[in-house]
């Protein structure tokens, strides 16, 4: 107890206690702590995202569907923000990365790295996936894997536009829905407003759930580069290059659109909000205040 008295002594009065002496790996993960968060949320949420695609598709739709899918995704992205979100603020997202950095003072030095950390975790849940459901997917095409047609399961890990969309309509489907994502984003993390508070996870799980009922159909929500380039690039690994163009006949390769379309939807989204509804320091109240 004297001990305890004495070490709360000297923290009121601020002496410092010594930093903790790492070792190799210890000082590793201290380092790089923000990344690996990154790096674990966006897997927590890929395989619990992607996981209920798979179960849906190999089934045939007897364990799963839309109603599943939406469910499951708005669960998985509120696993991942409980994951990484006490450590790196659980962007998942490399499009609410980008917004961060440009509206909420984001280090514009670990973009990169919270980018790498996010399609690295894509990747890795995809491969884990891959071989959990590899029996799964060999009843189910025979051990053909398939890109289109009635034994197609490249889009359990990436995502493909409708047959009837032209490419400037599937590029604005992923612009508008990202724009949402990060303006509601945005909304529930404003304590000027609302806010949602300690229940912020939760919103965001729901913000991402009401997100595909209203805008899964046409090109199945990608909303962030990671999640969808990610598992593409493990796909390429096991269904060949056509992952990057099948399902389309645009003029470029459609796995480009989850990717820029986002980035450009995002920052859209975040602008809108604090223009009109945020009052908090930001780059845009120099147009409201003196």
């Amino acid at each position: 107890m004297a001990d305890e008295v004495h070490i709360s002594i000297e923290k009121s009065h601020g002496i410092q206690e010594p930093e903790p002496r790492y070792t190799s790996i210890g000082y590793l993960r201290h380092k790089y702590r923000d990344y690996i968060a990154e790096f674990w949320g966006t897997f927590v949420m890929i395989m619990f995202g992607d996981g209920v695609i798979a179960q849906a598709v190999l089934s045939r739709g007897v364990h799963g569907g839309q109603v599943t899918i939406n469910l499951c995704w708005g669960i998985a992205v509120i696993l991942g923000i409980y994951t990484a979100g006490g450590i790196s603020g659980a962007h998942l997202n490399p499009a609410v990365t980008f917004s961060l950095a440009i509206f909420r003072k984001f280090p514009k030095n670990k973009i990169i790295g919270y980018c790498i950390a996010q399609g690295a975790g894509a990747f890795v849940a995809s491969a884990v996936l891959y071989a959990n459901y590899y029996h799964a997917f060999n009843d189910f095409d025979g051990g053909l894997r398939a890109i289109t047609g009635t034994n197609a399961s490249a889009a359990i890990f990436s995502t493909y536009p409708a047959n009837f969309l032209t490419f400037e309509a599937a590029f604005l489907d992923e612009f508008v829905a990202t724009a949402i994502l990060v303006f509601g984003i945005f909304a529930i993390n404003d304590l000027g407003n609302t806010g949602a508070g300690n229940l912020g996870p939760l919103m965001i799980g729901l913000l991402v759930m009401a997100l595909g009922m209203a805008f899964g159909w046409q090109t199945g929500y990608a909303v962030n580069p990671a999640r969808d380039m990610g598992p593409r690039l493990f796909a390429y690994l096991v269904y060949g290059v056509d992952v990057f163009s099948a399902g389309s006949n645009y003029f470029i390769n459609y796995s480009l659109i989850p990717v820029f379309a986002p980035l450009f939807g995002a920052p859209i989204g975040a602008f809108l909000y604090d223009l009109f509804m945020f009052t908090g320091e930001g780059p845009l109240q120099k147009l409201f205040q003196r």
